[in-house]
């Protein structure tokens, strides 16, 4: 309908990062369409490492596509294969912790719990916000500040219905309180973060993340079962699957980390 009301038409994409064919992505369509192509030469955003580990998913891709050769940005970055986060410091810097599937990202959210690390995910920040407002609003009761009723109502769901202690701080004061989540809170507190800003540890599946980027990225390379059983189906799901860790990969403006699979075999090959 566009096309026949329209004297010109401007197609802006890229076959290579084409993975929602679910929702109607048609590379083949694309790719065919008439029309005066005009190709990128440079990116702004990727350096020479992450330009490098991006073209390993897009080689093993058997059916259309169109073929592209473009200059990274001036800066080597780094590309690392490691075990498990520990091998990593993510207490510093920006990062974005890319998965395959939910399941991964949840386990992964656990690990970073454990800890005491500060991450966001599109449900929002890692701990409760809720016990994180009381807390503070109960630090500034001991600093002799007046809080309405409605606030103190609120607080003693953590504290009790028991009389308050100016010189108990808040970790003391909420016997009520989840004391996993409390002791989180308390750490990340202890450790310098700042819960107010955005957190420096954004974790998204590769799919969510599309459109995204950061300075540092980690791939968690597992695939899971019902997509390993996917990819058998079709040369075409092949592909599909290549694009979407072409996507993950070129997430990061300088520094990948590709994380192994828990188990060897479950794990894409980048």
């Amino acid at each position: 309908m566009f096309k026949e009301k329209s004297e010109d038409i401007y197609l802006a994409g890229d076959d290579d990062q084409a993975i929602f064919v679910w929702a109607g992505a048609d590379v083949e369509r694309f790719i065919k369409e008439p029309a005066k192509e005009r190709v990128l030469k440079y990116s702004k955003r990727v350096s020479r490492t992450v330009q490098e580990e991006s073209q390993k998913p897009i080689e093993k891709i058997m059916g259309i596509r169109k073929e592209k050769h473009y200059l990274p940005r001036d800066f080597e970055g780094e590309s690392l294969t490691i075990s498990n986060l520990s091998q990593i410091d993510l207490t510093k810097g920006k990062w974005l912790i890319l998965s395959r599937t939910i399941s991964r990202q949840v386990k992964i959210a656990e690990e970073l719990k454990k800890k005491d690390l500060y991450f966001e995910t599109n449900k929002g920040k890692s701990f409760a916000v809720t016990m994180y407002r009381a807390a503070m609003q109960y630090e500034s009761w001991t600093r002799h500040q007046e809080l309405e009723d409605r606030v103190i109502k609120d607080l003693k769901e953590y504290t009790g219905d028991v009389e308050w202690n100016k010189n108990k701080d808040w970790f003391d004061a909420f016997v009520e309180a989840d004391e996993k989540e409390k002791l989180y809170i308390k750490n990340m507190l202890d450790n310098g973060e700042n819960l107010n800003t955005n957190a420096r540890i954004w974790l998204s599946t590769i799919h969510a993340a599309k459109g995204g980027e950061e300075d540092n990225v980690i791939l968690c390379l597992d695939m899971g079962k019902k997509i390993l059983k996917s990819i058998k189906r079709s040369q075409q799901k092949n592909d599909e699957e290549h694009r979407v860790w072409y996507v993950g990969t070129t997430r990061a403006r300088n520094n990948l980390y590709k994380l192994k699979a828990k188990i060897k075999r479950t794990g894409y090959q980048l």
